[in-house]
Formats: C-alpha cells, structure tokens, sequence
C-alpha cells in the first residue's frame, strides 16, 4: 500500500475486530475508577488474550509512512490512566519479575508496575483507536502498521506479562492466603 489510495483492508474483519476490542480495552482503562478491584481483574483476564489474538493475526503492511499519525495520547492521559489503575490495584500494583536487560542479552530481576504496563499497552491502542474514531482513511493503513510494528516490538511482551501477573493475582494469591489460614 502506497500513496493515499483508500485501502479497502482497513475496513477488513480482522481489522476491525481488533479495533472493537483495542475500543473496549481503553474504555475500560478510561474508567477504571468506576470498577471494583475484582471487576477490573475479570475485565482485563478477558480482553488481553483476545487483544493479543486479534494483533497478531493482523496482516503485516507496508507503509511510506507518509500518513503516520501523530501520537495523540498526551503525557496527562497515560498519568490519568496509570493513575486510576494504581489506585485500583493498590498493594498488587509493584512486583518483581524476570525481564530481558536493556542488552536484550539476559533475564535479570526487576520490580514492575502492572499500572505502568497496562497503561503502556493502552498507549498505542489509543491512538489506533483515535484515527478511526476521526475517520482519517489516509492515515488508518500507516496507524495499523505503526499499531502491529509497536505490537511486535512492545506491547505485545506487555500483554503476555500482565496476563501472567493478573492469573496469578486471580487464581493463586486467594489460594495463598487460605494456606496461610490453616
């Protein structure tokens, strides 16, 4: 895809699948100070893997990038975003676990924030979901590269690692706690 033709593939299912739930995971970030704790763990435990889904079956495209939006996730939304969900999540927000070092050469210990993830991913996800929202056809092909580029680079580790927290907090941390009862 070259030019400014209007590609009929950025109206494709698989497209627009990936864009109703991109949609609902940021709404769901956006009013995250409306949810229970629990509520907002069920909601993500059920977006994720579909977001991950719906990414990686997206078509890889080629762009000039001469349409390439602009971001327009200001630094006050992702704090707002971040903020709501560490508030939310509270003493389950930090935890220390295995990344790959700046290298990209080993795995070392760190403490990461799940709030600072979550709104990492919603990052990219708002401003794809932005360039629909306005109806700029001849920006959709580029933000759908820019979107699955970030996914393969980063968002996409950022899903697989909250996922594997937010099980965790869901399915073990009730367990860990009975056993501390007995």
């Amino acid at each position: 895809m070259r030019g400014n033709e209007s590609p009929k593939h950025v109206y494709a299912r698989p497209v627009m699948e990936f864009l109703a739930v991109a949609t609902e995971y940021c709404a769901t970030l956006e009013h995250s100070r409306e949810r229970s704790r629990g509520e907002l763990l069920d909601a993500l435990l059920r977006l994720l893997p579909v977001l991950y889904w719906n990414a990686q079956v997206l078509d890889p495209m080629e762009t000039d990038g001469q349409f390439l939006p602009d971001d327009r996730v200001t630094e006050q939304d992702y704090e707002y975003v971040r903020a709501g969900l560490r508030g939310l999540l509270d003493d389950w927000d930090e935890y220390e676990d295995l990344v790959m070092d700046d290298a990209g050469e080993r795995e070392e210990c760190r403490w990461v924030s799940l709030s600072e993830s979550l709104s990492d991913v919603y990052q990219p996800l708002r401003n794809f979901v932005w360039v629909y929202q306005q109806r700029l056809e001849e920006c959709m092909a580029d933000a759908m590269w820019a979107v699955r580029d970030s996914f393969e680079l980063y968002w996409g580790q950022c899903v697989v690692d909250c996922l594997r927290r937010l099980h965790r907090l869901k399915y073990m941390a009730h367990r860990e706690s009975d056993e501390d009862d007995i």
